[in-house]
C-alpha cells in the first residue's frame, strides 16, 4: 500500500528482566495502512508494542510518528489492549471522554467532542449506559472510541477480538476495516489467529524467536496482500489467499 510512512521503527532492541527479548526490529507502516503482526505466544509481540508505546524505553533503536522521535515518549501513539478495561463505575460516554478529561478538556467540553461520534461508531443510545449493560462487542466499540478520542492517527491493537465469540468476531472485523478506511487510521494490530490476519491486512509482518530460550525475537517475513479490503469477503475464497496463509505458516515455522 502507497503513501507517506506514518510510523517507521528502526532497529528497535527491547529487553524485558535485564534479558532481550526483541532484537533488531525494522518496520515502516504507511498513512492509512493496517499490518498485522502474527508470532506463536511469548515471541515478544507485546513487549515490542510496549516500546512503540512508548511504555518501554529501548535498548537501541528508535521509533519515528510522521518523521518526528518519539521514543520512550508515552502518549504520542494510541494502544487498545486486548480487554476493553471500561471503567465499570462510569457512563459509556464518560470512559469514552477519559483521554481528553485526562488531556484537561472539562467534561462538558469533552462530552460534547465524544456525543456525536456515537453513531459513527455504532453506540446510539448507550451514551448513558455502563458498561455491564453492553455485550462483548459494544465495548470493543467503546473502547475504539476512547481510543480514537486519544486524537492520535497511528493506532496499535494488541489482540482486540480475541474474547469475543466466533461470530461477534466475523462481524466485528467487517465494522473495524471500514472505520479504519472511514477514519484514515494507521494501524498495527497483533494476532494469533492467520485467518484473520489474510481477511484484515493489507500487509502480514511474522515474529518469530524463543526469547525465554535466549533467543531474542525479530521480524522474519512479510507477505503483501494485493486485494482491495473491499473485496476481501470474495478474495478469501480464492487459491491466492490459501496461497498467502501458506507463505505465512511457512514464516512461522
Amino acid at each position: 500500500m502507497a503513501g507517506e510512512r506514518a510510523l517507521e521503527v528502526e532497529d528497535l532492541t527491547l529487553a524485558w528482566d535485564g534479558q532481550v527479548v526483541v532484537r533488531d526490529v525494522s518496520l515502516g507502516v504507511s498513512e492509512g495502512e493496517m499490518v498485522c503482526l502474527v508470532g506463536r505466544s511469548g515471541c515478544g509481540k507485546t513487549t515490542l508494542f510496549h516500546g512503540l508505546a512508548g511504555l518501554t524505553t529501548p535498548e537501541s533503536g528508535r521509533v519515528l510518528l510522521h518523521g518526528e522521535d518519539v521514543t520512550g515518549k508515552p502518549g504520542r501513539i494510541s494502544y487498545m489492549l486486548q480487554k476493553d478495561l471500561l471503567l465499570p463505575q462510569r457512563t459509556i460516554i464518560d470512559n469514552a471522554c477519559l483521554p481528553l478529561l485526562l488531556g484537561g478538556t472539562s467534561k462538558r467540553d469533552a462530552r460534547a467532542k465524544a456525543e456525536p461520534l456515537f453513531e459513527r461508531f455504532g453506540l446510539s443510545g448507550t451514551e448513558r449506559s455502563y458498561p455491564n449493560q453492553l455485550s462483548g462487542g459494544m465495548r470493543q466499540r467503546a473502547a475504539l472510541l476512547r481510543t480514537y478520542l486519544m486524537d492520535n492517527d497511528v493506532v496499535l491493537m494488541d489482540e482486540p477480538f480475541s474474547a469475543l465469540d466466533a461470530l461477534t468476531r466475523r462481524d466485528m472485523r467487517g465494522w473495524f476495516l471500514s472505520m479504519v478506511s472511514d477514519l484514515g487510521i494507521s494501524c498495527v494490530l497483533i494476532t494469533h489467529d492467520v485467518d484473520e490476519a489474510v481477511e484484515m491486512a493489507d500487509r502480514i509482518v511474522v515474529m518469530r524467536g524463543r526469547p525465554n530460550e535466549d533467543e531474542p525475537s525479530t521480524l522474519v517475513g512479510e507477505v503483501t496482500i494485493e486485494a482491495p479490503r473491499e473485496q476481501r469477503a470474495d478474495w478469501l475464497l480464492t487459491p491466492e489467499s490459501l496461497d498467502v496463509k501458506r507463505r505465512v505458516l511457512g514464516l512461522l515455522g
